[in-house]
Order: C-alpha cells, then structure tokens, then sequence
C-alpha cells in the first residue's frame, strides 16, 4: 500500500480572524497548493473558543513534501498574518485513512495525539485499525477516521469525523472508553484530545485502511 504524507501547520490564532482565516485558506492557499506537484488536498480544523486551527496538506510522496517546503512556506507566512497568529509544523505518515461517507457542513473532529515508543509504533497501528476503527464505525454519526505517525518521534495523531457536534458530543463517552482501551493495549500515553469544527475537508486522501 502507498504511503501518502502530510505537513499540518498548527495556526494559534485571534478568534476574532477565525472567518477572514477560514476564506483566505479557501480561496488563496488551496488554489496556491493545487498548483504543486504531488499536492492531493487539504483540510482545515478550527477551534473557535481557543483560536487553534490545524491546517494539513497530503502529499502523494515524500519528495513531492520536501520539494513544496520553499513555496508552502510563504503561504504559511501569509496565513499567519491573516489568522494573526504563530504557526508550528509537523510532519506525518498517513497510516490509515477509512471513510464510510463524505462529511457535509457542521462535521465535527475529535483529535487525539498520542505517544509511543518507536519500536512499539507498528503495534499500535495494529491496535487501532483492528480493535479500535470497527468500534468506532459503529458510533451514531461516524463520517471518517484517520491515523497519522511521526515514526522516528514515537507521535501519533487520530482523527474521528462526526455528522455534528451533536452527534459527535453523544458519543464522547464511548470515544473515550475506546481510546483509553487501546492506548493501554498499545502500550502509548494519550498528550491531549481536543475538539474541532471541520472548516475545510478536501485532503483527498485515499482509502488506506
């Protein structure tokens, strides 16, 4: 199966230039990233209370990721100055991507980052793409999950897309029991879980389950 990369660009915005933000993204960096070779899309995650947004692209190769860093590089600073906020970057492995249906206005993202020991990485995908994801494929509302891994750092991130907030603050228990059963099965730690609108949901990332 492909590896297919991502760079996520952590936006610590004014929540007052969140909707600028959202519109600059949408109708600049987009177009701007369609325009680089290997580009498959991108997504963006808002959290209007904190102002943090996570903005990530896909890329079809890891060439192509390390070719784009020049240009993409000034479109972050660019956003920047729109969202008037600093920026962090990381870069991931998509280890699994699974849909049961495209997300509409008012998706909803639980994020969760954890960590690892590198060696025990491989594992903890197993974990979740075999106990966890058919659990959560069950969950009232479930649009989509995906997993991504920074290897040599020993990081994961999961991200669960729901219909609505609704739906997704109705399964918030049940999210959690499955979480925390398989970050003990997989031997990880949990570094945080936050909430998010899905503004922007065009990574076009294909189906790596």
């Amino acid at each position: 199966m492909p590896i297919v990369f991502a760079r996520s660009t952590t936006i610590h915005a004014h929540p007052s230039y969140i909707d600028v933000g959202i519109k600059h993204v949408r109708d600049t960096v987009m177009p701007a990233l369609a325009d680089i070779e290997g580009c498959l899309g991108m997504s963006l995650l808002v959290d209007r209370d904190s102002g943090r947004c996570i903005a990530t692209s896909s890329w079809r190769a890891e060439e192509s990721l390390r070719a784009s860093e020049g240009p993409v590089l000034k479109l972050r600073d660019a956003a920047a100055e729109v969202f008037h906020g600093t920026t962090e970057v990381s870069r991931w492995d998509i280890a699994v991507m699974h849909r049961d249906h495209h997300s509409e206005r008012g998706a909803c993202c639980r994020v969760t980052w954890v960590k690892a020991e590198p060696a025990h990485m491989d594992r903890a995908v197993d974990v979740w793409k075999m106990a966890a994801l058919p659990k959560m494929e069950e969950l009232d509302g479930f649009c989509s999950a995906s997993l991504m891994l920074d290897h040599a750092a020993g990081r994961g991130v999961s991200s669960l897309t729901f219909d609505s907030a609704e739906t997704m603050e109705r399964n918030r228990e049940r999210i959690d029991s499955i979480r925390d059963e398989g970050v003990r099965e997989a031997n990880a730690e949990v570094l945080e879980t936050c909430e998010f609108e899905l503004a922007i949901a065009h990574l076009h990332v294909p189906e790596m389950a």
